[in-house]
């Protein structure tokens, strides 16, 4: 790959991956600012910001901006997520120059006028009712929040309805001014460009910036817990997460291996076992995801009420036995897989313009694809009990995660670890109590089992954290049912 990166007076940075077989560029502003750089009380701001910036400037309206950029046969969109906001375009090559003129406009000139404010408000209240119609969506966000309690990496990010309701032009336009300083933003180009050119480009369009400022963010504390919703669904959508790691922990790379392993594909073990095995589940995977300062780890699984029962001590038992006996076979084609996915991905623009902008907001610098392939290649099985990946990250997740990777087998402590916390949790479910709460850690004493929910008889939303540093020498698992 062709990488070039220039930073302007201002601390604005350009980076470029030039493709010169290919007739189209991708083009974006990535900012370092997302749903956890927000107050509590502006919880969704970000979001916000990203859909207002469409709908008007001081030299464009909405309607002009959508009509530019299409009449040359391009398109703009734009993502928020928890750590960084992103606008991009897709043209031809010769029209990068408007593309980047329209970005550089609406992130420095949108007017946020009062009606197309009200109107948005509406659309993304809409949105939020959306994704509360969405029981993965509604899991994931309790995860998130269960895992970062009063946090802002644990809020969500298109807020609440009650936030984007009351969200006023004076908000977002102090957001904005607060959070999008120069060195918080870097303008990437993937495809055909000129390195020089869109310098000279970004030099008029973003020189103004200013240098001061940017984003604030409060650390990140994984706490964990337990938290269940009820609600008249079909299945149970159930996440059990960890604590995991930050995107330049030495152990990234390893457990990005561990995951797709567990989980990241048709030949992972958890697929096998619950779902071509058992026919347990529809849809189960493994997931991780790191941010600046911390990370999570975890797995997803929707299944019918009546199969609960037996889902769950077969999921923590393939958890707990991730670190063990791993083949090489089985760990080439694991890495195969992270390989190749990444190297397919250089064959789209859109792919590598996320990847350069992504990239300069996290390391300050675009990975190099021959460093990331070594960085996968070098986990590898060491000796017995394989060090690159059952006792390194193990032991790395042990302490946070309630020692999920031995405690599950209630020898560990001498006391009462998960797998009999859900055989317990098996003699006392039926299909109209199915509204779970697994891991709550208590005092010691007896588990308290309250009455079951009669309104919750057709499934559940259910997001598991185990709670970090705990001597189960000394707390024991409560089993709720229904609350």
């Amino acid at each position: 790959m062709s990488i070039q990166v220039t930073t302007l007076d201002n601390g604005f940075r350009v980076v470029t991956d030039v493709i010169d077989t290919v007739e189209t560029a991708a083009v974006g502003v990535w900012v370092g600012v997302g749903a956890r750089h927000e107050k509590k009380e502006i919880n969704g701001v970000a979001h916000l910001l990203e859909h207002m910036a469409f709908k008007g400037t001081e030299r464009r309206s909405a309607r002009a901006i959508a009509e530019e950029i299409e009449s040359v046969g391009g398109h703009l969109n734009a993502f928020t997520s928890r750590e960084n906001t992103a606008y991009f375009a897709r043209v031809l090559k010769d029209d990068v120059p408007l593309a980047v003129d329209i970005l550089a406009d609406i992130l420095q000139n949108s007017t946020f006028e009062a009606g197309e404010l009200e109107r948005e408000r509406a659309v993304i209240i809409q949105e939020i009712g959306q994704a509360s119609d969405t029981p993965e969506d509604v899991v994931f966000d309790r995860f998130q929040e269960t895992a970062y309690p009063g946090q802002p990496l644990g809020r969500p990010i298109l807020g609440s309805a009650e936030n984007v309701g009351a969200m006023s032009r004076e908000v977002i336009a102090g957001y904005m001014r607060e959070n999008y300083a120069a060195r918080a933003m870097v303008l990437a180009a993937s495809g055909r460009v000129e390195h020089d050119a869109l310098v000279t480009i970004a030099e008029d369009a973003f020189g103004g910036l200013p240098t001061n400022g940017g984003p604030n963010r409060a650390p990140a504390r994984y706490r964990g817990g337990d938290v269940f919703e009820s609600r008249e669904l079909e299945q149970v959508h159930l996440v059990l997460g960890f604590d995991g790691v930050p995107f330049k922990d030495d152990d990234y790379f390893t457990l990005s291996v561990l995951s797709n392993l567990l989980g990241g594909g048709m030949s992972s073990r958890l697929f096998q076992e619950i779902r071509e095995k058992r026919g347990l589940v529809y849809s189960i995977y493994s997931f991780t995801a790191s941010y600046a300062d911390g990370g999570l780890f975890g797995v997803y699984a929707g299944t019918g009420e009546k199969q609960v029962e037996e889902l769950l001590p077969v999921m923590c038992e393939e958890i707990a036995n991730v670190g063990a006996s791993i083949g090489e076979d089985e760990l080439a084609r694991v890495k195969a897989q992270l390989k190749a996915g990444i190297l397919m991905a250089l064959e789209s623009t859109s792919a590598r313009l996320e990847r350069i902008g992504s990239h300069m907001l996290v390391y300050g610098r675009v990975l190099d694809v021959a460093e990331v392939v070594d960085a996968i290649e070098a986990v590898d099985l060491g000796q017995d009990p394989v060090p690159g990946i059952g006792d390194d990250l193990s032991q790395r997740l042990r302490p946070v995660a309630v020692d999920p990777l031995h405690v599950l087998h209630a020898e560990a402590h001498g006391s009462k670890g998960v797998l009999d916390f859900v055989g317990h949790l098996a003699g006392h479910f039926s299909p109209r109590q199915h509204a779970l709460g697994l891991g709550q850690v208590g005092d010691v004493g007896d588990g308290d089992y309250g009455a079951a929910d009669p309104r919750s008889q057709r499934g559940a939303v259910h997001a598991v954290a185990p709670m970090p540093n705990v001597d189960l020498g000394r707390a024991v698992f409560r089993v709720r049912l229904g609350q």
